[in-house]
């Protein structure tokens, strides 16, 4: 439940006691922190956690039960910050998303992870390479965790354009058959930036909040000042994130909305062809049908050369019709 329960001061990990209320008081003793990171929790294992950090019921809630939008509220003891990071499934075209909470106080940040994106490890490593940024205190860690979680938001986004751009070329290929799975993978192309926009765009609020923009949320506490420069450079990958996106949400309801109109033009080539050798078969049955009635006085019944004559005739008038439908382009 676990995965990794470190104690940090001036920026480095230190060895500090296993238990972790004395982890806790030692680590606001000296001026430092604990991070605790778990995975998938079950309300029991999570129980001693949530006292002896005295977290707040409600967000301890949430992060047990997961599937919560990306937030951040404000409580006595902590902030609550809620991310999804998402994944991108290259042999599948899918995108799929998980969550990420974290607890963060005055001496302690609590990292609740579901779901099997974005592991944290690479995330702590990077920090522990990086004193200075993790110098200061928990802010430190909110920081990272955001700035990991958008920039694997910019790799997934080059990734749905490199897909879309495939998609499109699909679409208007010359030589495109038009086939009719081609609308359900754009439908399955929109799905999938729908639940990418689900991931990142609730995040602005909160990462402007944090960013300290002037926004209602300016004086957040447990935040260091000093960090806030940072948030603003994660809030304009962000903003990237959601225009890149957006462009690509018009781009691929142009697309499907060429391909119907593709398509309904394709069947009306369709249409007009087999018109068109509907009529040409039209002119020969109906001689044959005159000439097939058992009339005893018809014209011509009797001459030798009547039947090359109409055999002749049927041949004219198919070719005159051929010349005049080739010509307006109905075959």
């Amino acid at each position: 439940m676990i995965v990794d329960c470190g104690v940090y001061r001036d920026g480095r990990r230190a060895e500090g006691p296993e238990d972790l209320s004395d982890a806790l008081a030692e680590a606001r003793a000296s001026d430092g922190f604990v991070w605790i990171g778990l995975y998938e929790p079950t309300e029991d294992e999570f129980e001693h956690v949530t006292a002896e950090f005295g977290l707040h019921p409600l967000a301890v809630e949430d992060a047990l039960n997961a599937h919560q939008r990306p937030k951040l509220e404000v409580y006595d003891d902590s902030l609550f910050q809620v991310f999804k990071p998402v994944v991108y499934e290259p042999e599948g075209d899918t995108v799929s998303s998980g969550e990420i909470m974290v607890f963060l106080g005055d001496a302690f940040v609590v990292t609740v992870r579901h779901g099997e994106g974005s592991p944290l490890g690479a995330v702590r490593r990077r920090l522990e390479n990086e004193p200075e940024i993790l110098a200061k205190g928990p802010t430190a860690v909110l920081y990272a965790i955001a700035d990991a979680v958008v920039d694997h938001y910019l790799e997934v986004v080059t990734e749905l354009g490199t897909d879309l751009e495939e998609l499109e070329a699909e679409v208007f290929s010359p030589t495109g058959d038009g086939s009719r799975h081609t609308a359900s993978r754009i439908y399955g192309f929109k799905r999938q930036l729908l639940e990418f926009r689900r991931a990142c765009v609730p995040l602005v609020p909160p990462m402007t909040r944090l960013a300290d923009t002037g926004g209602p949320g300016s004086g957040l506490p447990f935040v260091n000042a000093k960090a806030r420069p940072f948030f603003r450079d994660v809030s304009d990958h962000l903003t990237r994130v959601n225009e890149s996106l957006e462009g690509l949400d018009r781009l691929v309801s142009d697309i499907l909305s060429a391909h119907l109109a593709q398509t309904s033009v394709r069947q009306n080539d369709d249409m007009r062809k087999i018109s068109a050798w509907a009529a040409m078969a039209a002119v020969p049955t109906m001689i044959a049908g005159i000439y097939g009635m058992n009339f005893d006085h018809m014209p011509e019944l009797h001459w030798l050369w009547s039947y090359p004559a109409v055999i002749a005739l049927m041949a004219a008038l198919e070719a005159v019709l051929y010349r005049l439908f080739k010509r307006r382009g109905w075959l």
